[in-house]
């Protein structure tokens, strides 16, 4: 049963607040007129008219606006139009002709809808006379003076809240901020004594759902001048003649409010309210609320005033905002520039990263941070263990494929990570590659939440009668909430930060590996240049080593009988000499000939190969006495004269290291 009812909660709340602004409904203090430019044909207007012109709406179907109106009026209307600028015209007086010489004075204010239709909407006036400019100028700089006084945001809030109050009269002016998790706290309240304070308290998203947070974003003033009026005035006929559709009343000011959000108002004791929205960068900051116990009209030159000194105030506070932000982004800039320079000095750039005193925490202000690269983790700080940094990090290459990912409360979306909450409640993740990952942690932080009404009971469902009816909640009294396994929000500046760094990682990557190639590239060169060298060396080596072979076996012969027996063993040791200095020379010139495959190893004695290297060694270990012994050698697959130059190498060496 729980389970059905929730789901009928969902579909009832998605129905009715998704089409709002197609109920074809205002409030009953006003008058609504759908025309049709450029004649003003009325095509639909709302179902009072007859108190107000003695005619009833199915005569006023098909007329035009000039069976209304006096032809001055009707030709400054047009004109206005024509300029293509309604606000200019926004609000107008317009007298309309009641009984003989009766007339009535309304407020006029004209729109055009989402549907191209010309929407004129009518609000008795309260006075024939506009509020002096002089007056709100003056109020609106006593307001802007004590800004100057102020630098907290909670004070600035305040004097939002206190220049409504003074200016419009009613019982409560709240100013409610929304929060980077979908709800709402009250930062900002100025109220009658006997009321109860909501200033501090928190409230669920869904008492403003997205719908309706839609429609105070488009429409930037709502009133509802009494909740407890019994029915509201539809629009005749409810669909438009012309598109065939309901028309749409997105930016009206008249438009009736949601049964729901009236019953809320109710169990909040609220009989009137005005609420004005506080818009940044396109999107929804915060509202201010205005709220009265009993019915109260607020002319739309007085709304439009508390509008424009709230966003006069608001722009302070944006500007404050943004300047708290602004310093802390330059901040975070100096650090990523330091890393940057770090890293650009290292030859492995994660040693940039976490071997200095400035190093990956103090780019995001976490108490962890770990550099996946390679296969091999980098860690600082306070991290979760390397095995489970492995199950996360497969957990990210499944579930996250945006360039950034970041939580405050990883262990709701990743339940293994309730064992880490003391330093991994929050996750700020950034692919370098799809392989490597940059991951900071923070640590869990309890905290207590005071809310108004419980945020777990947020709406009830009425089934009386065989009806299913969305309620909304009747307490708002401060019901506390111990929230566990999270962690301070990241900053959007702090993640900029995170993707600059990103960047520049990804720079200095990518200009090491052109090094290397580069480098590759040169060595490569330079092997080949050797080659040519080495071919060309041994070449022309070739002709006087011969010389000095055939010279020497011509002395042996033509002085055999007149040399003595060391005579002979030296010409003996000199042929020995030559014929492996050839050897080795037909070596280096067969090297310097072969590719990229290397040279084609052969089956080798290794006995042979020392017993020749020692040979050419024997001056050496004559003089030196050394002694040189070896075990029986095997036979073994390489190139002999290699494995020739290898012995030399290493008994010459070791005799030079005994005997130096």
């Amino acid at each position: 049963m729980d389970i059905n009812v929730k789901q009928q909660h969902i579909n009832i709340t998605g129905s009715k607040e998704a089409q709002i602004h197609l109920i074809s409904e205002i409030q009953p203090h006003g008058i609504l007129l759908v025309l049709q430019e450029p004649d003003l044909q009325i095509l639909q207007i709302s179902q009072n008219t007859f108190n107000t012109f003695g005619i009833s709406p199915e005569d006023m179907v098909q007329q035009e606006l000039e069976d209304l109106l006096d032809p001055y009026q009707i030709q400054k209307i047009k004109f206005w139009l024509s300029e293509e600028n309604l606000d200019f015209i926004n609000p107008t007086k317009i007298w309309i002709k009641k009984q003989g010489d009766e007339y009535t004075i309304f407020d006029a204010t004209f729109y055009r809808n989402s549907q191209g239709f010309l929407i004129l909407e009518l609000e008795p006036t309260a006075s024939q006379e506009n509020i002096p400019f002089l007056s709100f100028y003056h109020l609106t700089q006593a307001s802007i003076n004590r800004l100057k006084t102020t630098k907290s945001l909670r004070d600035f809030s305040q004097i939002i809240v206190q220049e409504i109050r003074k200016i419009t009269g009613f019982d409560r002016v709240m100013l409610y901020k929304f929060c980077d998790d979908g709800h709402g706290s009250v930062i900002a309240e100025e109220k009658i004594d006997s009321l109860e304070s909501y200033l501090g308290l928190h409230y669920p998203e869904s008492d403003i759902p997205q719908p309706a947070r839609q429609l105070f974003l488009e429409n930037s003033i709502r009133v509802i001048p009494d909740t407890n009026v019994q029915s509201s005035v539809e629009i005749f006929p409810k669909i438009n003649p012309v598109s065939g559709k309901p028309i749409d009343l997105t930016n009206s000011t008249l438009r009736s409010a949601a049964p729901c959000h009236i019953e809320y108002l109710h169990n909040m004791g609220v009989g009137a309210s005005l609420t004005i929205s506080l818009i940044k960068d396109h999107k929804l900051w915060g509202l201010i609320a205005c709220h009265h116990q009993s019915s109260k009209y607020i002319s739309y030159e007085l709304r439009k005033a508390c509008e424009f000194l709230g966003r006069i105030i608001f722009s302070e506070i944006s500007g404050k905002e943004e300047t708290e932000d602004y310093k802390y982004q330059i901040n975070l800039k100096q650090v990523q520039s330091q890393l940057i320079e770090y890293m650009s000095q290292e030859q492995n750039f994660i040693d940039g990263l976490v071997k200095n005193q400035i190093n990956l925490l103090d780019l995001t202000n976490a108490e962890g941070a770990a550099v996946y690269f390679g296969g091999k983790y980098t860690l600082i700080g306070n991290t979760p263990p390397a095995e489970e940094l492995n199950f996360l990090v497969a957990w990210l290459k499944n579930n996250v494929k945006d360039e950034v990912f970041s939580t405050n409360s990883l262990p709701q979306i990743y339940p293994d990570a309730i064992s880490l909450k003391n330093v991994a409640s929050g996750l700020l993740a950034i692919p370098i590659s799809q392989k490597n990952y940059l991951l900071w942690f923070r640590p869990e932080i309890i905290q207590t939440v005071n809310w108004g009404g419980n945020p777990h009971q947020a709406f009830s469902v009425d089934e009386s009668e065989g009806n299913v009816r969305l309620c909304p909640r009747k307490s708002f009294d401060l019901w506390k909430e111990i929230v566990q396994l999270t962690s301070l929000p990241w900053q959007n500046v702090e993640i900029k930060a995170a993707l600059e760094l990103r960047k520049s990682i990804i720079n200095i990557v990518l200009r090491q590996a052109d090094e290397l190639a580069q480098l590759a590239e040169n060595l490569q060169r330079s092997n080949a240049e050797l080659r040519k060298f080495a071919y060309v060396a041994s070449h022309d080596l070739q002709e006087p080593l011969n010389q000095v072979a055939n010279y020497v076996q011509l002395l042996e012969m033509r002085y055999a009988a007149t040399i003595d027996a060391d005579a002979k063993e030296f010409i003996s040791y000199v042929v020995e000499g030559v014929s492996l200095m050839q050897t080795l020379i037909d070596d280096v010139l067969a090297y310097s000939q072969v590719d990229t495959l290397g040279i084609v190893f052969q089956v080798t004695e290794v006995e042979t190969a020392v017993n020749r290297a020692l040979k050419n060694l024997r001056q050496r270990i004559t003089e030196t006495g050394a002694i040189i012994t070896h075990d029986p050698l095997p036979t073994v697959m390489a190139d002999e004269t290699q494995l020739i130059q290898l012995f030399l190498n290493l008994i010459g060496n070791a005799i030079t290291a005994v005997f130096r």
